[in-house]
């Protein structure tokens, strides 16, 4: 019963963000908003929605292992394996301006991420929290990329802007008012079959959070990449990623912090080290090898680096 919820909530968040997206594309387009501000901001939150969903709801119902572990989870499956499994299918070009701005700002927000998870160490605390302050700070900093990237996107060229679908108001609506009913059914029965899950299992929810709860809700990200590699737009993987990474630490797990204190109990240095250490790597394989290109055999290296932190994960049960 708990893996039918499990599932069965999946599906209705991946349905509801789905649903929300389209329809408030569509409602945006009616009031000629450009579409690359759509891009940015619905469609944006749309993919990132199951990680928003699945947080926000674990830390309301005191699950914090879940809810962080989903986001530090995510971020490393999004560095390791979608860009490792795109690679394979297509190699990745990055642009200089990948390189010299926006992965290294997604390695700040992991760094960021470290600070803000360690009281213990450096204010010699009780126990590591990420309080209401720090999601405080956090939304700060998503905001600074949020202007960050508006202003690089109206710099862009015009005719490379996705066309949105235009929809009658009344099916906008409905599938606006659906999708959210879905996104929060969905995020109830998710974080419920989960913690059950861990439960009768023996298992702590950080693990959970970390590599079930993390890989489910980064299906979306995993399918526009791949997608966009079957379609010859590998460096889409690129972007995809690094939005989603900067979106999950910055705006969801901001958010999350912000409603109540996240107590960290199961997700411990090791994870957040590798966090920081796979953006590292993402960037180091851009930056000095194969003139700015993810090759095969790089990729390779990714998804074997995946593989061998969630064997450890395991191991250490």
């Amino acid at each position: 019963m708990d893996i039918l919820f499990l599932i069965g909530g999946l599906l209705l968040i991946l349905l509801g963000a789905n649903g929300l997206t389209d329809g408030a594309a569509s409602i945006a387009k009616r009031f000629r908003i450009p579409s690359i501000v759509i891009g940015l901001t619905i469609v944006a939150f749309g993919t990132s929605a199951p990680e928003l969903v699945v947080s926000v709801t674990s830390a309301i119902k005191g699950s914090a292992d879940i809810a962080i572990g989903n986001i530090v989870g995510s971020n490393i499956f999004n560095s390791l394996m979608i860009v490792g499994c795109t690679a394979l299918f297509a190699p990745i070009v990055i642009s200089g301006n990948t390189l010299r701005k926006e992965i290294p700002l997604c390695i700040l927000s992991s760094i960021a991420l470290l600070i803000c998870a360690n009281d213990v160490f450096l204010d010699h605390s009780a126990e590591n929290i990420l309080s209401i302050t720090d999601g405080l700070i956090l939304l700060c900093f998503f905001v600074i990329f949020l202007g960050y990237t508006f202003a690089i996107a109206f710099q862009g060229k015009k005719e490379e802007e996705e066309e949105i679908k235009q929809l009658p108001v009344w099916r906008s609506v409905l599938y606006i008012i659906g999708g959210l009913g879905a996104l929060i059914a969905g995020g109830h029965f998710f974080v419920d079959g989960a913690a059950n899950i861990a439960r009768s299992l023996g298992v702590s929810e950080s693990i959970i959070g970390l590599t079930l709860v993390a890989g489910g809700t980064s299906l979306p990200e995993l399918a526009t990449s791949i997608v966009a590699a079957l379609k010859k737009n590998p460096e889409i993987a690129i972007g995809n990623v690094i939005g989603s990474n900067l979106f999950n630490i910055f705006f969801v797990l901001g958010c999350s912090a912000s409603i109540t204190p996240l107590h960290l109990v199961g997700i411990n240095n090791t994870d957040l080290l590798v966090l920081v250490g796979s953006s590292i790597l993402l960037w180091v394989f851009g930056l000095f090898f194969a003139k700015r290109t993810i090759t095969r055999i790089e990729g390779s290296i990714l998804i074997l680096c995946y593989i061998a932190y969630t064997t450890v994960l395991i191991y250490n049960l």
